[in-house]
């Protein structure tokens, strides 16, 4: 982290991106670390190629994340924070060697190490938590924005305190945060407590769609593009509906397929993105590796251009190699 810490001092011109479809702690730790480093008087932009769901909205200064950046001038570093690898920026990944010195920020034990520095700790439970040890290590005040987006990254990266990732450190930066003026209760209204009508009709659909596989273990959700165009929903809606198919009983590895938009030359193919989760007797990690994808052991994803058949039948063929384990704790 040193050598991360020298760098980013160094730098004048900062561009900040997170992986595309971003969850909580993508969107926590882009903002916390950009609010930080202006602090300490650096020029940043932050980056994400998708639309920010409405949950996170209320984040400070996130309407500043843009889909676009300026390509006229280099940065000095560019920060890719939550990524197991590079790609999982979107089509900007082709271009970041030619942006700037690529520091790779992560706790992805799926990580590929990309970039000239890398930061990557697997046995943190959020990169929200690593930002918050870079930001001390700046020596920027912990003011109540950078707070919120911190204390946001970890809650929903735990699940709300209720993930095996959850630790003491966890706990004791979040009392911190709520020190310097977080609101818990405010957050967890934004983050879990109000959806739109829109949403509510995607989820029941989702919840329609449901199937379990012959041996109970495993259950696939659903969510067609056409849901969504239904429900009046965008893909930024999907976010933590995987949650009800894993929560079934008897369930070891839930799946969630969503339709993307359809490349013209796949002919009868068409554009997935898997989104896997597992009791932790079954690392989801590893599956998602084979399909090109990564996370962790018992949350993980992967982009497949195929049918639907085959996804469920390569996902099944891949499941049948490996019996499930004992639970982690």
């Amino acid at each position: 982290m040193e050598k991360i810490i020298h760098h980013l001092r160094r730098s004048k011109r900062i561009l900040l991106a997170s992986h595309v479809n971003p969850d909580g702690d993508a969107i926590g730790a882009l903002i916390a670390l950009a609010l930080a480093l202006e602090k300490s008087e650096k020029r940043t932009t932050m980056y994400n190629e998708s639309p920010i769901p409405a949950v996170y909205r209320f984040l400070p200064a996130v309407n500043r994340i843009v889909s676009r950046i300026d390509r006229s001038a280099p940065y000095d570093a560019v920060v890719i924070l939550d990524c197991s690898s590079m790609e999982r920026i979107g089509t900007l990944a082709s271009e970041t060697a030619s942006l700037g010195v690529t520091v790779n920020i992560d706790h992805h034990p799926s990580n590929t190490r990309f970039g000239d520095l890398h930061y990557v700790d697997t046995t943190a439970c959020s990169t929200a938590e690593m930002v918050y040890r870079i930001v001390k290590a700046l020596g920027v005040p912990m003011d109540r924005d950078i707070s919120t987006a911190i204390y946001t990254g970890i809650l929903t990266d735990t699940g709300s305190f209720r993930f095996a990732n959850t630790n003491r450190t966890a706990f004791s930066i979040c009392l911190e945060m709520t020190e310097n003026g977080v609101d818990p209760y405010t957050v967890a209204q934004h983050v879990y407590g109000t959806y739109s009508i829109g949403r509510i009709k995607l989820l029941n659909l989702a919840l329609d769609s449901i199937e379990i596989a012959d041996n109970g273990k495993l259950s696939f959700m659903m969510l067609t593009r056409h849901m969504l165009e239904e429900t009046g929903t965008q893909p930024e809606d999907v976010d933590g509906m995987i949650n009800y198919a894993k929560s079934i009983k008897d369930v070891k590895v839930a799946v969630l397929i969503q339709e993307r938009a359809k490349d013209r030359v796949s002919g009868d193919k068409n554009n997935f993105y898997v989104s896997l989760r597992s009791d932790g007797s079954i690392d989801v990690a590893a599956l998602a590796s084979s399909f090109g994808g990564g996370g962790h052991h018992r949350a993980a994803g992967f982009y497949a251009e195929t049918t639907l058949t085959d996804l469920k039948g390569d996902i099944l063929e891949w499941l049948k190699k490996y019996e499930p384990k004992p639970c982690r704790n």
